[in-house]
């Protein structure tokens, strides 16, 4: 047990063997317990280091070691889902020495991704998708009839996730040969605890009453009526105990629960269970953060890390002088969503408020101490929260769904189908907006303002500092329709936050600054970038605000003062903010030179948050380059810099 994180490389001799090639197949019982050991101390000692996921790590890496030892990876198939559990998977398939590098550009991913190992079979980073890529693969391998077992591990919250129980109602359905295991690390699902629960698992799981039940079915299956009294008193019989019931009916051959982190019996339960026919579905209970106290104490707020920091030895002389009073932390950008939330329940007795399972990233902590009878948090079920709300609006309630960017892709036709459609009076908080940084592209909020621009009946906004994100969540909030506030991770310029609440005029921007020649269109939380870029090129730079509707005339004006119009947004070139200022100018007819910076047709790996937006030229230096190349080459439409709208695009000249 540790209390605290090595800071020292722990010695791992047998870890070392496998790293160097050694099969851990060929690890007896007392090998096996020692790796288990050396394998938790190298997961601390290297996530303090990196920095990242590991509390859920923690919890599988029994899990994790009897799965290499039984099954013959990569040749079988191994899924995980989610993968902030794969550190220990990802140790043991030849990335120990470079565990160092997780999350950071270039190195290693927080998830597992296939162009990175043939280990990883799946690239996974959005929940719930693990049992259908299994069962994908389980039926590619008995049509191309090889001998290859397939393994999907999904967690109790990922679970929760529809299109987990899809694929579980289809693999029943179809029946092919592949196993579930349910890491149940006790966050989510209930569980009937106690001996007798351990004791029938270990029963149901054993060679001999295996063997009995498939015989049994072979028999009993020729006089029908035997059959069902038998198959009726075995799935009573698991209900008494356990939790199996559901998967039972469902089509699975449902085993445990059992402990997961008693190494001898994963291994032998596995041995038993992995030549079995059909849809096999094994419950192991896990501790997230086992073996290290502070991680058992509290699981959610160490989920993930930040590494540790070598601290310098302590100047005496700083010690002795007068201590400067603390500069006062910047809010996080979903502190102020929690804040603003709030305050908005105070007001409104109808706002009711929705997460999918995104209680603490979203800021909605107070909100649900506050007003637990007005706070829904749905589990892994995005498409449900959106249509949850949209019924909510229709019996005049107000709710607000907080979710974050990349989440929200998964409930796009209940977005237009069930609120959009319909014009009803649901308020989406997006928070994750933009570049986040180390958990890169799964998780980037690249896409939704071009997915949202396109629906018809959408407010959307992008604010520029904290104080604009509250007062836009509020005009968002009074909007008689569906509307969608998009804001990043982290801190913002620091702007300060009014506490009154004001309605902003929809669809009007704010010119910041005046200045000549070139206008710089920013749509979000870069603007301070654009505003020292504007400083520099001596550029008009205009708070634009809302993306949708947007301010026509204001862009109209800028077009036929300016010689160049460059649009700056964290989102998609393709369909993105910037696009629509060029489609509405391709539709008056305007003759405008219009450049658009933001994320390029491609995924963005992952990185430090300000690595990756200076990578993707998304900073001062990028929009002080464009207007210089600009002036240097002024009818050039080479270089990474999007062309939408150019003086020779369109034949009508400027009026």
């Amino acid at each position: 047990m540790f209390t605290e994180l090595p800071t020292q490389r722990p010695h791992t001799p047998i870890l070392d063997g496998i790293d160097a090639g050694r099969n851990p197949s060929a690890l007896n019982e007392q090998e096996l317990l020692a790796l288990s050991d050396e394998l938790r101390a190298y997961l601390l000692y290297s996530v303090g280091q990196s920095g990242g996921h590991f509390g859920a790590g923690l919890g599988v890496v029994e899990l994790t070691i009897a799965l290499h030892h039984v099954f013959d990876t990569p040749h079988d198939r191994l899924v995980w889902d989610v993968g902030h559990q794969a550190y220990p998977h990802k140790i043991l398939t030849g990335r120990m020495q470079d565990m160092h590098s997780i999350r950071l550009a270039n190195g290693l991913s927080g998830f597992p991704k296939r162009a990175e190992s043939d280990y990883d079979t799946f690239g996974v980073g959005h929940s719930s998708t693990s049992v259908s890529a299994a069962m994908g693969m389980a039926l590619a391998a008995a049509r191309e009839e090889q001998r290859r077992r397939v393994v999907a591990v999904i967690g109790d919250g990922a679970i929760t996730g529809g299109m987990a129980f899809e694929a579980l109602a289809h693999a029943g359905d179809v029946r092919p040969d592949m196993l579930v295991i349910l890491n149940d690390n006790q966050m989510s699902i209930g569980h009937n605890r106690g001996g007798l629960a351990s004791y029938f698992a270990k029963i149901w799981a054993s060679k001999t009453y295996i063997a009995m039940r498939e015989g049994s079915k072979r028999v009993l299956k020729k006089m029908k009526p035997a059959w069902d009294l038998a198959k009726r008193t075995e799935e009573h019989m698991k209900g008494m105990v356990a939790p199996g019931t559901l998967f039972e009916e469902l089509g699975w051959h449902y085993i445990g629960p059992i402990d997961g982190h008693d190494l001898p019996q994963l291994v032998q339960t596995l041995e038993n269970m992995k030549d079995l026919k059909g849809p096999q579905f094994l419950h192991v209970l896990t501790m997230k953060g086992k073996g290290y106290t502070p991680a058992e104490a509290d699981p959610v707020g160490f989920h993930a890390i930040n590494k540790l920091e070598t601290k310098p030895a302590p100047d005496t002389a700083a010690l002795s002088a007068p201590t400067p009073e603390k500069t006062k932390k910047k809010p996080k950008y979903q502190d102020v969503f929690g804040q603003w939330l709030c305050d908005m329940a105070d007001q409104d007795g109808r706002l009711m408020a929705i997460t999918p399972a995104m209680c603490e990233g979203s800021g909605m902590v107070p909100y649900s101490k506050r007003f637990p009878d007005r706070y829904f948090d749905v589990a892994i079920a995005e498409q449900h929260a959106v249509t949850l709300a949209a019924g909510m609006a229709c019996e005049n309630l107000k709710p607000v769904v907080a979710i974050y960017s990349t989440f929200l892709q998964r409930a796009y036709d209940q977005l237009i189908h069930d609120v959009a459609l319909q014009k009803l009076d649901v308020t989406f908080a997006i928070d994750r907006a933009g570049l986040v940084g180390q958990d890169g592209p799964t998780h980037h909020g690249a896409f939704d303002l071009s997915y949202l621009r396109c629906i018809p009946n959408m407010l959307i906004g992008a604010p520029s500092d904290e104080n604009e994100c509250r007062q836009m969540l509020y005009t968002a909030y009074r909007h008689p329709g569906p509307a969608a506030i998009r804001y990043p991770r982290g801190t913002g310029p620091g702007a300060l936050i009014e506490e009154t609440m004001t309605e902003l005029e929809i669809g009007k921007g704010v010119v910041v600054r005046q200045g000549s020649g070139t206008a710089i269109l920013n749509f979000g939380a870069l603007f301070t970038e654009a505003l020292a870029a504007g400083e520099e090129l001596d550029a008009t730079v205009v708070d634009m605000r809302w993306v949708k509707p947007l301010d026509e005339a204001l862009i109209l004006d800028l077009a036929r003062s300016h010689d160049l119009l460059i649009t700056f947004e964290e989102n998609a070139i393709a369909g993105g903010a910037g696009a629509g200022v060029a489609e509405f100018l391709s539709a008056q007819g305007i003759n405008a030179a219009i450049r658009h910076l933001g994320i390029p047709d491609h995924f963005v790996e992952h990185g430090g948050q300000d690595d990756i937006r200076a990578e993707q030229a998304m900073s001062r230096d990028a929009i002080v380059a464009l207007v210089q190349t600009e002036s240097a080459e002024p009818d050039s439409k080479g270089g990474p810099f999007s062309l939408v709208a150019s003086r020779d695009a369109f034949p009508i000249a400027r009026d």
